[in-house]
């Protein structure tokens, strides 16, 4: 039973790195394609990042519901709280690490970036494979457990739209805050995939 859930969260880690590094150029691919915003990275902020993989993360609890629901106890509850712990280990790793890269280095680094995504997925399988395997638990209740899907998914479906004026939703591009919100006026600047 413990063996099959390790391998459910190995698969997850996997499943969650491909689909939200894909996520991360979808929204350009599309030539900016308004509707593919509610799943898509569209600027270079940290909340961005985080919506990248909340919604792999997501859709591999769904899927993984199917086939682990006769050995895994507080299942939902497990699901949720890795859906929070990714980006809470994520904001932590990597505000952590800015916070003495910057004043020693004057920038951050792209392999220390990815760790913090490495870090913040691992910390989410942690938890979730923790949680699975307790002996069943009353709380949180289920409909509090509901509430927390309703609130995290509505929050990575409309902050992109109405993003908060604060340092988590602003473009972090190139380690410097730009003073842009959500969907960008002009993507040129910030292209990968150059148009010919």
């Amino acid at each position: 039973m413990k063996i099959k859930l390790v391998l459910w969260e190995v698969g997850s880690f996997i499943w969650v790195v491909l689909a939200g590094s894909a996520l991360h150029f979808s929204f350009e691919l599309s030539e900016f394609w308004t509707p593919l915003a509610f799943i898509s990275a569209v600027n270079e902020s940290v909340w961005e990042h985080l919506k990248m993989y909340f919604w792999p993360g997501l859709v591999f609890a769904l899927v993984q519901y199917t086939y682990t629901r006769d050995i895994a106890n507080n299942y939902w509850y497990a699901k949720l709280a890795s859906l929070i712990a990714t980006p809470v280990g994520i904001i932590l790793s990597f505000y952590g690490y800015l916070a003495i890269s910057i004043p020693l280095y004057g920038q951050g680094f792209f392999i220390m970036d990815l760790m913090t995504m490495v870090f913040g997925l691992v910390l989410a399988s942690v938890v979730s494979y923790k949680i699975m395997v307790k002996a069943p638990m009353r709380l949180p209740r289920k409909k509090n457990i509901l509430v927390g899907y309703m609130a995290i998914t509505a929050m990575f479906s409309t902050f992109t739209f109405f993003p908060p004026k604060i340092f988590l939703f602003e473009n972090y591009f190139g380690y410097e805050y730009s003073g842009d919100f959500g969907i960008l006026e002009d993507y040129e600047p910030y292209r990968v995939f150059k148009k010919e």
